[in-house]
């Protein structure tokens, strides 16, 4: 969507295969990284800014769980979701903002989730990650308003995705239920505010869902 609007995106990824086949059916260059890796996020900046000169937006869309009772989850999975969720945002997070400070203008847009605004049951690894997520913007935001940078939580309840299978449970898939698209829409209008105000947190529900 951002792509057909006349942005310049690069996108990234873990799985070399998907990245590569994903990137030229949207328009997007490729940058295969992991937003865990410090390395990583500091090699995809500087690829990001060779390619287009500037930075304008930063979208933090990673992100992963696992859903487990709080007894039965282990430390391993516990730290694999904050690496993703809460370190790699954090991570993109920090080199974006240097880039933006220096430019005295950006956008960071935080992808959080409904799960950030409470818990539920097996939920203590990816609804506290949510939470991180929540506060973390607060504190960018309060810290980066005064270099004109424009810091977005954008909350959405559940979307139609793959990633309830990588997550280990089974969505109900009905028409009803919002799509990526509809996600894509609330970034776009977000990212469409002129810069002398902005939206600091969004939240999409589906209309009249049906489980």
């Amino acid at each position: 969507m951002l792509v057909a609007n006349g942005a310049r995106v690069a996108i990234t990824g873990r799985d070399a295969e998907k990245l590569n086949r994903a990137a030229p059916e949207i328009g997007a260059h490729a940058i295969q990284a992991d937003v865990s890796r410090e390395a990583d996020v500091l090699r995809t900046m500087q690829e990001a800014l060779q390619r287009f000169g500037e930075l304008d937006i930063l979208i933090n869309n990673a992100g992963l769980g696992r859903f487990r009772p709080l007894v039965e989850l282990d430390l391993a999975e516990f730290e694999w979701t904050f690496a993703t969720n809460v370190t790699g945002a954090f991570l993109m997070a920090r080199e974006a903002a240097k880039h933006f400070i220096s430019r005295k203008q950006g956008t960071i847009v935080n992808i959080g989730s409904t799960a950030s605004l409470r818990g539920a049951p097996n939920g203590t690894a990816y609804y506290a990650s949510k939470f991180a997520l929540r506060g973390m913007t607060e504190c960018w935001r309060g810290e980066l308003r005064k270099h004109n940078i424009r810091v977005c939580l954008v909350n959405p309840s559940e979307v139609i995705t793959n990633f309830g299978a990588a997550a280990g449970f089974t969505q109900k898939d009905n028409g009803t239920k919002l799509r990526p698209g509809d996600i894509a829409h609330a970034v776009k209008a977000v990212l469409e505010m002129e810069d002398r105000g902005f939206i600091p947190e969004l939240t999409v529900f589906a209309t009249n869902p049906v489980d």
